[in-house]
């Protein structure tokens, strides 16, 4: 069973990951950040180090997919991907950040890699708008995404819309946050956990 949370910078994926992981007792796969040798510069200078950065998220990804398929055990992702190709690399391609060329060089890569991947068997989107997001980034107080642009987070917004209404790999189980706190309700909490049973079992029954 792999699960996979998406959603914008900021959305609560790696919140639900852990509380989701908990209920479930599947293990949690986190996106790189901390131990993330890029980040800190690419927010500082994302034309220089996109390119880097993608290639890097990349990687790590795949190696959390091939890992799942070695080891066989139950696992909630946090974030896919199918984000890092179809939202993040288009987008900084599109804001100039990152050149044709190494646009068109990570397309490459990243065909490659998925032509060894499955699928999730459930993909949770956390839809939410940029207030939030803002409120959401302001609130854990991580120094290098202070730099993060309005207008960055708007198209990522607007990219993860057009991705999500086209999505056909598997199940979905879209969430809207805006006026939800799973982390501090319970019920909110349970409530999402209800949907997924939903969707799950449908799953199992489909098998």
């Amino acid at each position: 069973m792999h699960i996979a949370v998406a959603g914008n910078i900021g959305s609560g994926k790696t919140t639900l990951t852990t509380l989701l992981s908990k209920h479930y007792k599947y293990t949690p796969h986190y996106e790189s950040v901390d131990d993330n040798p890029y980040l800190n510069d690419f927010y500082k200078d994302m034309q220089r180090w996109s390119f880097n950065l993608q290639v890097y998220f990349l990687n790590s990804r795949f190696a959390q997919l091939i890992d799942l398929k070695k080891k066989g055990k139950p696992m909630i992702q946090d974030r896919t991907i199918y984000e890092d190709a179809n939202i993040f690399a288009p987008n900084l391609n599109a804001m100039g950040l990152m050149t044709k060329r190494d646009f068109d060089n990570y397309l490459i890569l990243y065909e490659l890699m998925e032509s060894f991947v499955t699928p999730p068997d459930l993909l949770i989107y956390l839809r939410a708008s940029v207030p939030k997001l803002v409120s959401q980034i302001q609130k854990r107080g991580r120094d290098y995404e202070e730099a993060i642009r309005l207008d960055y987070l708007t198209r990522l917004n607007e990219r993860y819309e057009a991705w999500i209404s086209t999505y056909d790999k598997g199940p979905l189980l879209i969430i809207d946050v805006d006026d939800m706190d799973f982390q501090a309700n319970k019920e909110d909490l349970g409530n999402i956990i209800e949907s997924m049973d939903a969707k799950l079992h449908g799953l199992f029954e489909n098998k």
